[in-house]
This record gives structure tokens, C-alpha cells and sequence, in this order.
């Protein structure tokens, strides 16, 4: 394992099915560093909302919302940053899913308790954004059998991973490395996350996009 590098706090980011809780334990492995998952299945109204969207969203986004605040706070009261930390969520994209499914009524409450509840969101020393084209998602998530998982429509995967564009072509918080991440498999295929993890330990600042060629045809 490695110890020594220079990102203190790594956020890893992207649309469902992409990889990213994937990569951060790695991430954290490789590092010996705590990781830290948002742990999305233990959202009870999850389910739900994947069968009838308009009706769960708003309770979802609450749960999602105040689970994250919380979680965050209790990050910074044992101010574990300094002894490296991996997330696989920041809490800044949590507005990503309440504009793509609250009505404007449902928002602005979201948004009153988003303003309230947010805690002082540590920047990330690092951020890496996942993309994969939608069938490549739809393929992973169904692949991974998470029974409620498979109904998410490819509409609302296509309109969050535009969502999830949007959001990060703005971003300009932290450092950002936005990855292609539809041909590798850094998870099972080691010559695949040696090649991510040199771009990783080499991102210090700006904004840097990459298409890292997969060392050998295998499925994600």
C-alpha cells in the first residue's frame, strides 16, 4: 500500500452505475486511507421512487439530504481529513437530483432545508467525475442485480447523467479530472487502475479530461 500522497481528500463523483464506489475503496486501499460511502440502498424510500418517481421524490431527496449533513458533520467534528479521506459522494451535488425530480413547490422546501442543514463543505484537494455513456450505465447496474436498481428508466439516467454535465462543465471548486470511464475496468483489471492512478497522483490543479485506452477488452 502507499502512504504517502499529496491529495489529502479525494471525491470521486459520476451517475449511477459508473464506478465510482468501486474506485473509491480502492482509491482508499491503495492510499490507507478511511473511506467514507454515501450508502445510497439504505435510503427506505429509494425503492419507491424508482417505481413512481413523482410520488417519493420529495421524501427521497429529504432522507438523501439530512443523511448527508449529518454525515458530513460528524466527518468534520473528527477531523479525519487530514488523515487522508476517499468519498464516493460530495455533498454539493446533492441539488443535482432534487431539480431533476421535485415540482418548484417541492424544491424550494428542499432548498430551505438544503440552506439550513448544509454544513461547511471541506474542498476536495481532488475531484474525479466518472462519465460512461447511458447504455454502459444501464448495462453496469443491471449487471450488479440490484433488484430495485433495474427499474431506473434509461430517460431518467440519460437526463441525470446531462444533469451531472452541466454540473461539473461550472465546476470550479477544486482541482477536477473528468475520466472516461466507459472502456476500463480499474476494478478487476490491475494495468487498467495503475493507468487511472498515475493521472490521479499527477492532477494538482485545473480542470483535466481523459480517455484512458483500455490495457485489455474486458466487461466492468
Amino acid at each position: 500500500m502507499e502512504t504517502a500522497h499529496s491529495h489529502r481528500f479525494i471525491a470521486i463523483e459520476g451517475p449511477i452505475g459508473v464506478g465510482k464506489s468501486s474506485l473509491a475503496a480502492k482509491l482508499a486501499e491503495t492510499f490507507s486511507c478511511e473511506l467514507v460511502k454515501e450508502n445510497a440502498q439504505d435510503n427506505p424510500f429509494l425503492e419507491h421512487f424508482y417505481q413512481h418517481t413523482e410520488q417519493s421524490a420529495l421524501p427521497v431527496q429529504l432522507h438523501f439530504l439530512t443523511e448527508r449533513a449529518k454525515q458530513w458533520d460528524q466527518l468534520c467534528q473528527r477531523n479525519i481529513f487530514s488523515g487522508g479521506l476517499v468519498t464516493d459522494f460530495m455533498l454539493e451535488k446533492d441539488p443535482i437530483f432534487a431539480q431533476l425530480t421535485l415540482t418548484p413547490e417541492e424544491y424550494k422546501l428542499y432548498d430551505q432545508m438544503y440552506q439550513t442543514l448544509s454544513v461547511q463543505a471541506t474542498k476536495a484537494d481532488l475531484v474525479i467525475y466518472l462519465q460512461a455513456p447511458v447504455d454502459t450505465l444501464l448495462n453496469r447496474i443491471h449487471g450488479r442485480g440490484i433488484r430495485f436498481e433495474k427499474k431506473i428508466s434509461r430517460d431518467y439516467l440519460q437526463k441525470l447523467s446531462d444533469a451531472y454535465t452541466q454540473f461539473f462543465h461550472r465546476y470550479d471548486q477544486s482541482p477536477l479530472l473528468i475520466v472516461n470511464a466507459s472502456e476500463i475496468n480499474p476494478l478487476d483489471n490491475e494495468a487498467d487502475y495503475q493507468q487511472l492512478l498515475q493521472h490521479i497522483k499527477s492532477t494538482r490543479s485545473g480542470r483535466h479530461f481523459i480517455n484512458p485506452l483500455p490495457t485489455t477488452l474486458s466487461s466492468y
